[in-house]
């Protein structure tokens, strides 16, 4: 049997939030209202590539794996019928680029801001290997999470900029993907953590809008080149 576990091309509410509270040094078991309470944005710099990691699990001991299923008191059931070897494909990005905006009460947030520049727990995204490069925090804004993320200048690395810039006549602004936090949004996504409980994860829904966001790309624009439109450009991500 092939289980697949699937990534999206964004970091998840229940991903930031896992994150934010290992920071913060809270349990598994520990209450998340104040962190799932938290207004996000994310804006997609650099979409990354896919990893694909493929695992075989069996017992070293020739024993049947056991399922998922617990029983009253707790203990894993065995698999029925008897499975001796459990293949899983586990998708991940690599060398992508987020800016993520949380928004909340002033107190928590400067908690929370402290926490990740000195996390209780070391820090990853999706697994423990895949740790998130710096820097993880630029600050603290004011205004709405859109404004906030259209004005924070483009996070991708120097040589991406530079080559975007050539192709763009280094325009002022690239067009980036995102997606907000909006009780009115189209879409809706259970990622929103109720617990991290090992026995008892659960999880919520909230509703998002995605959008692009004209966002500066910190190159002075060629005067030989006509002024940028505006308009989404589709490869502007990949550097064509």
């Amino acid at each position: 049997m092939l289980n697949r576990r699937k990534t999206r091309p964004e970091p998840t509410k229940s991903g930031i939030v896992g994150l934010l509270a290992a920071a913060a040094g809270r349990s598994r078991h520990a209450a998340l209202d104040d962190l799932a309470g938290l207004g996000l944005g994310i804006r997609i710099d650099q979409p990354g590539s896919l990893l694909r990691d493929y695992h075989i699990v069996s017992d070293y001991r020739g024993r049947p794996l056991l399922s998922a299923a617990v029983t009253a008191k707790g203990v894993q059931k065995p698999t029925s019928p008897a499975k001796q070897t459990h293949v899983t494909q586990r998708f991940y990005l690599q060398d992508a680029v987020f800016l993520a905006a949380v928004e909340g009460p002033r107190g928590l947030i400067t908690t929370l801001e402290s926490a990740v520049r000195q996390p209780a727990f070391p820090l990853a995204l999706g697994r423990r290997s895949c740790v998130p490069a710096q820097p993880l925090v630029l600050g603290r804004r004011t205004g709405s999470l859109e404004d906030v993320l259209r004005a924070e200048p483009w996070q991708v690395g120097k040589a991406v900029r530079e080559r975007w810039g050539r192709r763009n006549g280094n325009a002022a602004h690239v067009d980036l993907p995102a997606t907000l936090d909006d009780p009115a949004g189209d879409e809706v996504r259970d990622d929103v953590p109720v617990s991290f409980a090992p026995t008892k994860r659960t999880f919520t829904t909230r509703r998002i809008r995605h959008t692009y966001l004209a966002a500066p790309t910190g190159l002075t624009p060629d005067p030989a080149q006509p002024p940028a439109t505006g308009g989404h450009d589709p490869f502007a991500l990949l550097g064509w």
